[in-house]
């Protein structure tokens, strides 16, 4: 019942008025009684020992109770109780993305807390979070290219990968026209309005058989947008030299180098944007930039129906009226 009152609505509450009147007419019924009370004088209450009251008697107010809760049930049907339902149609256009990261040895490099690579996947996570209506995939790319992930909406399977990549899992090196030629590769047949790929990389090209300029004209071609994050701070940096065992480098101050140049027209080519995140707040913030530009289209249409609900209780309040007037004209027209 509690539940079914927490449906409902009234849509003419003003009629609620008329219970400030429900005081006055129970009011006027026991003064009404009273006044038409009769006084017989007797010299002794003896002779009324022994005698008890009627279950009439007792129930002589029934009738005026049974009346007064069919007037507060008409004033709740006047009131006109109402059901609403409502629902909505959602459609999204989804975007496709590709993330392309670089797992060189140099983004161990500790100018990010603990280091570049661990930082950039954090931010990553938290994109990829941001954005439930896409498909995401992933490419990883060192001195060769890798496809972590391909394009997916299953967000968590993605998101359950990004423990197993680590900085130096690849070979040795920095082949961004790989890293991009390989997510041109993973998006470039998708059926999306919008195709774009970001590009994380802190390094310079040294390898690799496809020029990176040459790569972003595919992207291009494909008119697939490159949002390009050159990852590094301004100055030195301590990076990985050496590996004196499995896993255990030796670090110290090096030049950061980025290939801004080369990343800045790859981006400005297909429509994109460079930028230089030197901490974890600026990539924070890039990503963040990205997000905002690359909005996925939600398109929401809401539709309400109402139900009236006065029946049931203008019904009750009949029914009890009715069985008011039968007791009236037979077990209580007598009340001895």
């Amino acid at each position: 019942m509690i539940n079914y009152f927490n449906d409902i609505q009234f849509s003419e509450k003003n009629w609620f008025w008329l219970m400030g009147l429900i005081p006055f007419i129970v009011f006027y019924y026991f003064w009404r009684l009273k006044k038409n009370e009769g006084e017989f004088n007797f010299s002794s209450f003896s002779i009324f020992e022994g005698i008890k009251s009627s279950y009439k008697a007792k129930l002589r107010h029934s009738l005026f109770a049974l009346r007064l809760f069919s007037i507060v049930l008409l004033i709740f049907a006047l009131a006109r109780p109402q059901s609403r339902s409502s629902w909505k149609n959602l459609k999204t256009e989804g975007i496709d993305i590709i993330i392309s990261m670089d797992v060189s040895l140099s983004m161990l490099a500790k100018d990010f807390k603990p280091n570049r690579i661990e930082v950039a996947k954090d931010v990553i996570l938290d994109f990829i979070d941001a954005r439930p209506n896409d498909r995401i995939g992933l490419v990883i790319f060192g001195g060769e290219a890798f496809t972590q992930c391909p394009l997916t909406s299953d967000h968590k399977v993605l998101k359950n990968m990004f423990p197993q990549i680590n900085a130096g899992m690849l070979n040795q090196g920095t082949a961004i026209g790989l890293g991009l030629a390989g997510a041109v590769a993973r998006i470039k047949e998708s059926k999306a309005k919008s195709k774009v790929i970001i590009f994380i990389s802190d390094g310079v090209n040294n390898v690799g058989e496809i020029a990176p300029i040459t790569a972003g004209e595919l992207a291009n071609t494909y008119d697939i947008r490159v949002y390009c994050i050159g990852v590094g701070s301004k100055g030195k940096a301590l990076q990985p030299v050496a590996m004196y065992a499995q896993g255990q480098y030796e670090y110290d101050y090096v030049d950061v180098e980025i290939d801004e140049k080369i990343m800045s027209d790859i981006s400005n080519l297909t429509g994109g944007k460079y930028f230089r995140a030197t901490n974890k707040e600026s990539l924070i913030n890039i990503y963040q930039e990205i997000d905002k530009m690359e909005k996925t289209i939600v398109s929401e249409k809401n539709f309400t129906n109402k139900a009236e609900h006065f029946l049931p209780f203008a019904i009750t309040a009949a029914l009890i009226l009715l069985l008011e007037f039968i007791l009236r004209l037979t077990l209580f027209k007598s009340i001895p």
